[in-house]
């Protein structure tokens, strides 16, 4: 069963997401630092889309945006792999929690492998604040990426994960 964002599922369901999430993040955390990237960059406003992408091993993880207002705001973007190289984990936030840009679209992606869990925020956990989702209704979660959805999403983001499953073949 594919993890996703969604709630239309039944509580038991949502519970064992929430275990299955814990469980591929624990793995990302034992994984050797040669496994794992964490790169700095700018989110730049002016209205024009941008892209930048980092990779680790033959996977790559792209974030392209378009943002208006306030000046360059530094970002991270977070690649993991796992030790057997099955799963690989993009995060892409803003360090400082809350960004104050408007985002006019987004595309989170990570590419050659199947979505299993992916989520976006508002406001990234510092300082002993939470992380805020997004609501459902405001992005779409595809089989390698995470989208704004015309017309729902509030133009507020700080920070988006995913986990995909690579097409890792069997010997």
């Amino acid at each position: 069963m594919a993890l996703s964002n969604s709630r239309s599922a039944g509580p038991s369901t949502n519970a064992m997401v929430g275990t299955v999430f814990l469980i591929v993040v624990s793995a990302f955390a034992v994984a050797s630092s040669e496994n794992t990237k964490t790169v700095e960059f700018n989110v730049k406003p002016g209205g024009v889309v941008h892209t930048f992408s980092e990779k680790i091993k033959d996977h790559e993880c792209s974030f392209t945006y378009a943002s208006q207002g306030g000046t360059n705001e530094q970002w991270h973007m977070s690649v993991g792999l796992s030790d057997d190289d099955r799963l690989v984990s993009c995060s892409v936030w803003r360090p400082q929690g809350k960004s104050y840009l408007f985002f006019t679209q987004f595309k989170a992606e990570i590419t050659g492998s199947k979505m299993e869990y992916a989520s976006a925020y508002s406001q990234s956990a510092v300082g002993g604040q939470k992380d805020v989702p997004l609501k459902e209704e405001e992005y779409i979660v595809g089989d390698s990426s995470v989208t704004q959805r015309e017309g729902k999403f509030r133009a507020e983001l700080s920070k988006v994960t995913m986990i995909a499953r690579t097409k890792h073949d069997e010997l």
